[in-house]
Formats: C-alpha cells, structure tokens, sequence
C-alpha cells in the first residue's frame, strides 16, 4: 500500500532545511512504502521556493520517489495548502507532516496495516510524549485531552493534520479539510475526524509510527493574541456545525453564555464565529443529512 506525503510550508525554509532531509532518508526505506512527497508553498515571502526549487527541482525522481514542488500564488491558509497537496496526490493513503516534524526512518513501517481494515480514516503517528487523543464532551465545550501511551494500536479521537495518516476516498467523500469555514487553522483535523466518526468510520493511534514533532515552530511567528483568537472561534465553529443533540447544544449555550460573562472579551470570539453564521448553518444541514452515529456514540467511543 503505498503512500504520498503532503508537507504544506510558510515561510519555513529552515524547518525545511532541518526536517526534509529525514522524510526523504524515510522515503529510501522501501517498507516505508513512500512513493511521492510533495511540497506545497503556501505563498511563502522567505526564500522557502528558491531553497525547494534549486535542492529539489520540480518532479526530480529519488530512488522510487517523486518528489513534486507545487506554489500558492498568495497565502491561503493551512487548510487550504493541506486540500491543494491531497489533490496533487497519486496513492489512496496520505501521510500528512508539518515542517516542524521530524520522522524516524521506519515510521510508516507498520501504520500502512491499519488501513487494511476499510472502516479506519486516519491514523494518528507517534508524537514524543503524546498517546491517542481523546475528546469529551464537558461543560458545554468539546473538550480535548490525551491518554496514556502504550505498545498497542488504540482509537483516537482524531489524527493530527501535522503527522497523520488519512485515506484519500473516505477524504474525498468527507470534503477533505473545511478550509471555508475554518481557515485558517486549527480545529481542521478534530472537524474532518470527528465528521467521519459521525459516518461510521474509525480513528486510531499507531505506537510504531515515531516522530518528533515541534508543535507551532511555524505558528509561533505570529502574534499569539490572534491565534488565541482565531483557536477559540474555530472550536465555536467546529462545535455549531458538528454538534446536533439537543441536550448537548442547550449545555452549550447556557455555558458558552457564562463563559462570555465571566470574561466580557470572549463576546469578540463570539462575534467573530457569529459572522460566518451562514457557512455554518449549510455545513451543519449538510452533517445532520449525512450523519449516522450520534454525538453522545462518538464521545463514548473516544472517552
């Protein structure tokens, strides 16, 4: 079962410069099954393109691996370089790596097996410290958390869209990463998994799958005040549009209200969702059409 990696990049020319020298060491190793990696720059003002373009020019053949360049011709979001590079893609499994990872040389050795299971959509790698991750429904906030690590596969609330594995058809019939409602990142990977839970299909936790992962080396160089911002008004959005039981979404406004009282600035962060009101009510109509599994199923699932 081969596989073809997606790094997006903005302005990471020294993540590039450390981290891509390993995933292609990775792709030298045939049980690693990496038949392509392909960079997508995100409108990048460094000198990201220039770095890519003479180290790895467009199409350049590595052993059995194509390694491909495509460009953004301005800066689109995370999201949005995320569906570009899948699009790009040539195999049914897609292995999803920010520029601040770093994989050791036979991580995908074992992951790829999972997915001959037809249920599993993606497969969460082995991050450092991190076991599966589990979310929960709890004072009226979906709540994120991880569990204990251990040597056997587990379920996993979602896979990180910085070091996951995904298979492209479910990917594909899921929309692949809502870029228009949450653009430009965060809560994108909890939203695609959780959707897919709510299909019938499966998340899970590989131990195997080992790298090292420097979360918001990239993020960091933005101002934290809107990140916070924009992190608290896209778990809002993934919330409105993916949560439809109504006991849950009346313990979501008698919370979401205390929570804006308590800290009058948090009535911003609700605004700032309320203005794409309309995206979330056609995404939601379209979830509550499609869904299968309740909510309360999903949660007890991944607990």
């Amino acid at each position: 079962m081969n596989i073809s990696i997606v790094i997006p990049n903005f302005n990471g020319q020294e993540l590039l410069e450390k981290n891509l020298p390993s995933v292609i060491e990775a792709s030298k190793i045939t049980k690693n099954n990496i038949s392509e990696i392909i960079v997508v720059d995100d409108g990048s003002t460094d000198t990201s393109v220039d770095f890519l373009t003479k180290n790895y020019k467009n199409q350049i053949k590595l052993n059995n691996c194509t390694i491909k360049i495509v460009k953004h011709t301005k800066n689109r979001g995370f999201s949005s370089s995320v569906n570009t590079g899948v699009r790009a893609t040539n195999e049914e499994i897609i292995c999803l790596l920010n520029t601040d990872v770093e994989p050791r040389n036979n991580f995908l050795e074992k992951a790829t097996d999972l997915f001959k299971e037809e249920k599993v959509f993606a497969v969460s790698l082995s991050e450092d410290i991190y076991g599966p991750a589990k979310g929960y429904f709890e004072n009226g906030f979906i709540q994120l958390g991880s569990k204990k690590r251990s040597n056997k596969t587990e379920l996993s609330f979602y896979a990180s869209g910085g070091s996951g594995l995904f298979r492209k058809s479910i990917w594909y019939e899921l929309g692949g990463l809502d870029e228009k409602l949450l653009s430009p990142a965060y809560w994108e990977d909890i939203d695609i998994c959780f959707r897919a839970s709510k299909r019938g299909y499966t998340n899970l936790w590989s131990p195997d799958a080992h790298v090292v992962h420097n979360h918001e080396s990239t993020v960091s160089k933005l101002p934290k005040k809107y990140i916070e911002r924009i992190r608290e008004r896209n778990q809002l959005l993934m919330l409105w549009k993916n949560i439809h039981s109504k006991t849950l979404i009346s313990k979501h406004i008698k919370y979401l209200l205390l929570r804006a009282i308590k800290n009058l600035g948090y009535f911003y962060i609700i605004f700032m969702a309320l203005s794409k009101i309309g995206l979330v009510i056609k995404a939601r109509q379209k979830e509550i059409k499609e869904c299968v599994v309740s909510d309360e199923a999903v949660f007890q699932k991944y607990s």
